[in-house]
């Protein structure tokens, strides 16, 4: 008999000095773990990352949909699929935990040359949103660490300044040194996007993310159809649950790539289902985490191993937080590794 338990852990970011107002400062995890009674000593664990203000699930009955799962966890079928259609963070936890469980409780979900530790993941290097200077030196450190691909948040400071940073960064590496993607959290508005994306064209970039706030889509379709920039689409899938609205969804707005969040999304079924609808409609794809501690970042990590993309993937998060759970993941010269010699300290589940 499958039995269920589920533990609070907020994460504590780490804050450097220079970084904007309003950037988070916590964010909360649950992990869910998973056992049989027959063999108690085998666990299964899983994260449900949330994010409030991005996250879809509904707040106030959060708890009290994971004290259910824990009073009756089975038949956990029902709970993968209408039991926890309106909760896609729980649902990739409860997904994950189920495949560590499955493959003997040791974090292995999809063994791999990744989780052999033979093949790392390429990732693309972050940059924290604050003033021109510290995104300057944030900028030179992850191209001196090796980083080729290196992704900003927009729409923190003055238009002008942002521009002036990448002109900076051109000045310096060409397209075909540094790839440069930007991300404007739909901070622009539609009657102002296609001018500032025009702007933004003179650098180079390979995409944009989200220019105009989700749910405009007449908008969007027509930025995606004129746009000097390949608009990458993120916060657009979060939300539609069938494949019937995903559909919809891209084939009205036709964007030139999507951007694949599984714990928003609902695990890794749901994220391989939008990419099976934008392949099939000629957009390309990248796989991102979504604050998820070491937990879940290791669950994505090896599942995006396995979907063999050459892109960059957005997968260096875990080292964010002071207080992540230590694991066998670790960054070296942009690429995500697994050190498959190294345990992971799972005293947090102890405690």
């Amino acid at each position: 008999m499958l039995q269920l338990s589920y533990k609070k852990h907020v994460f504590n970011f780490k804050r450097p000095a220079g970084t904007s107002r309003g950037v988070l400062e916590q964010k909360t995890s649950y992990y869910l773990t998973v056992w049989d009674t027959e063999a108690p000593e085998i666990k299964g664990i899983g994260e449900c990352s949330t994010i409030k203000g991005l996250s879809p699930d509904p707040w106030g009955d959060y708890e009290y949909i994971l004290r259910e799962m824990q009073k009756h966890p089975e038949p956990y079928d029902i709970w993968l699929n209408e039991g926890l259609k309106e909760f896609p963070s729980i649902r990739f936890g409860l997904e994950t935990a189920l495949l560590d469980l499955h493959r003997g409780g040791q974090r292995i979900l999809f063994p791999s040359g990744f989780t052999r530790g033979q093949k790392g993941i390429p990732i693309n290097g972050l940059i924290w949103m604050g003033d021109f200077d510290f995104m300057k030196n944030q900028i030179r450190e992850k191209i001196d660490s090796g980083f080729r691909c290196v992704k900003l948040k927009i729409g923190a400071i003055d238009f002008e300044k942002e521009l002036e940073l990448l002109q900076l960064i051109r000045g310096e590496f060409n397209a075909d040194d540094l790839e440069l993607r930007v991300d404007a959290n739909g901070a622009f508005k539609p009657g102002e996007a296609l001018e500032k994306l025009k702007r933004l064209s003179e650098f180079q970039l390979h995409s944009i993310e989200q220019p105009i706030r989700q749910k405009q889509w007449d908008e969007m379709a027509k930025l995606c159809e004129i746009s000097p920039v390949p608009v990458a689409l993120d916060e657009e899938l979060i939300g539609l649950k069938t494949r019937e609205e995903a559909r919809k969804m891209l084939e009205q707005i036709k964007p030139q790539y999507i951007i694949l969040k599984p714990s928003l999304l609902g695990g890794f079924s749901k994220a391989k289902m939008f990419i099976e609808e934008a392949e099939r409609l000629g957009s390309g794809w990248w796989v991102t985490s979504a604050l998820e501690g070491n937990i879940g970042l290791n669950a994505i990590a090896q599942w995006t191993f396995l979907l063999e993309n050459p892109m960059p993937q957005g997968l260096g998060t875990g080292q964010l937080f002071t207080n992540n759970i230590p694991s066998p993941l670790y960054v070296d010269k942009a690429q995500l590794f697994f050190d498959e010699e190294k345990g992971w300290d799972l005293s947090l589940f102890d405690e």
